[in-house]
């Protein structure tokens, strides 16, 4: 785990020169923050090329997609991310809850390909990282291993995959099409609340020089990226929600905790619209909530644990939402059954099936049921916009909702039980475990954060308690500038251009 003021050292000058030659023979041109954040700067001779290369694919021309403005139907750039609103037949309140999709990206159809991006490339351009002699890992309960995997293999570098064993089915397929060496997977014991396993396991790793951890969870590129890029999208969104009704507020951001990338949206959204910020978490492992443990199939959002860049002190709400729930809504929404109800009974456009729901992962579902208890809790009104994320979509689960079937419904799923879930896990979930944050309850949360970075991890008292500041996440957005400008001096070094063409 890196102090932040290391962050832009350059560590090894024969480490940096290598990796400017590795680029320049595999052709890669690195994007800077700020060109993801507003895709519309990109180079045009870039942009000329999108329809060339397909999105799915390790290509170099795929880093330039990692952002939100992603049109799927053309391959080029939306002017607003693509985003839905859902009706209120489905969600049963008045405040409107819009999701944006993170499936829009490329390579692995979720967007933690881009914090992978945001915590590699600094390393890169610092002379931290070099693809010829070291191997990348990615320690991960989902979706961000992958992403470190694709980034890599565009690298031509060994990327190594580290995840609980109990990940979904889909997860390891993909993984095994993408990584050099099938031992490049490492399964680690537990699902998704077995965070320290992975640690664990990381530590073991570490001792090879040649392994050089990503840690998502204490690397400030995965907060950086989320409150520069995902944050800036948000607003755009909501930019363009206001263009019809002026009255619209956006009254906060709700996401599931994970690794703390996301949800360092809201502390841009705070601070450019005065919104709250609330995160997600299972009540089957109530960190949050209650100090708590205990397992959950919430995929992606390991817990029992406080990620380093989470900036718990700036938090607002506290939701649980049960892992039933959101298990049970990936049957409800894609299943024809499910869909049958739901048109049929409840008036919901069956548009609405592939256009969102069927973007919805287990996460996404999640962000869902609480963007809809907290409007509950605070009573929110038809011009109180909560925003939330779809980060994957529900192909990656497609077992996990066969277990659901088997496991839940007798291996038969019918319109009583789509009614029943309905009513229960959607329309019917309540406003209990909402906690709004005292700053006692902010206190004790950060401080819960201690026993695992400074005493299993190594991070001194002061650097862990310099971040209850708020001046400390001010002054991170400062580090953007100084990895563009050496984002920018690799690239000439690289191609052997002017400075010019590179802006």
């Amino acid at each position: 785990m890196e102090n932040k003021n290391s962050e832009t050292l350059v560590q090894n000058q024969e480490w940096l020169d290598s990796t400017i030659e590795r680029l320049r023979k595999a052709n890669v041109v690195l994007p800077t923050f700020s060109q993801l954040r507003n895709p519309s700067t990109i180079p045009p001779e870039v942009l000329r090329m999108f329809h060339e290369v397909p999105t799915d694919i390790a290509h170099p021309l795929n880093l330039f997609r990692l952002h939100w403005y992603n049109d799927l139907r053309t391959g080029g750039l939306r002017e607003v991310p693509e985003y839905t609103v859902l009706p209120t037949s489905l969600t049963g309140v008045a405040a409107p809850i819009v999701v944006l999709f993170g499936d829009t990206f490329p390579m692995i159809s979720a967007h933690k390909v881009l914090p992978a991006y945001a915590c590699l490339v600094p390393r890169l351009v610092a002379g931290q990282f070099d693809p010829s002699r070291h191997r990348a890992v990615w320690p991960s309960t989902g979706n961000y291993c992958r992403g470190g995997v694709a980034i890599s293999k565009i690298l031509n570098c060994r990327g190594v995959a580290v995840l609980p064993e109990g990940m979904s089915k889909e997860r390891f397929d993909w993984l095994d099409q993408w990584v050099i060496d099938k031992s490049d997977v490492i399964k680690t014991p537990g699902t998704e609340s077995n965070v320290k396993e992975i640690y664990d396991k990381c530590a073991e790793l570490r001792a090879d020089a040649r392994n050089v951890i990503f840690n998502q969870f204490a690397e400030f590129g995965n907060y950086l990226a989320h409150y520069l890029v995902t944050g800036a999208a948000v607003e755009k969104v909501f930019s363009d929600l206001r263009g019809d009704n002026p009255d619209l507020r956006l009254a906060a951001f709700v996401s599931t905790t994970g690794s703390a990338g996301t949800i360092a949206a809201g502390d841009y959204l705070k601070d450019r619209c005065g919104s709250k910020i609330a995160a997600a978490e299972p009540v089957e492992c109530p960190t949050l909530l209650r100090n708590g443990y205990g397992e959950h199939n919430i995929q992606g959002i390991g817990d029992k644990h406080i990620p380093y860049i989470h900036n718990v002190m700036n938090l607002d709400f506290v939701v649980g939402v049960s892992d039933k729930s959101s298990d049970a809504l990936n049957v409800l929404f894609n299943t024809d059954t499910g869909r049958d109800f739901l048109s049929k009974h409840k008036d919901v456009d069956s548009r609405y099936f592939d256009s969102a729901l069927g973007r919805f992962g287990l996460s996404s579902n999640a962000n869902v049921l609480a963007a809809i208890k907290l409007a509950k809790h605070q009573k929110l009104g038809a011009d109180d916009v909560l925003v939330t994320i779809a980060t994957d979509g529900a192909d990656m689960y497609k077992t996990e909702r066969q277990k659901t079937v088997s496991s839940e419904y007798g291996g038969q799923f019918d319109q009583l039980d789509a009614a029943e879930v309905f009513g229960c896990h959607l329309t019917g979930q309540g406003s209990g475990e909402v906690d709004e944050l005292s700053l006692k309850d902010r206190e004790r949360i950060f401080n819960l954060g201690y026993y695992t970075w400074v005493e299993q991890q190594g991070v001194t008292l002061e650097d862990f308690a310099a971040r209850k500041k708020q001046d400390f996440w001010y002054q991170l957005s400062d580090l953007q500038s100084v990895w563009d400008q050496q984002i920018r001096q690799v690239n000439v070094a690289a191609r052997d251009l002017q400075p010019e063409a590179v802006e």
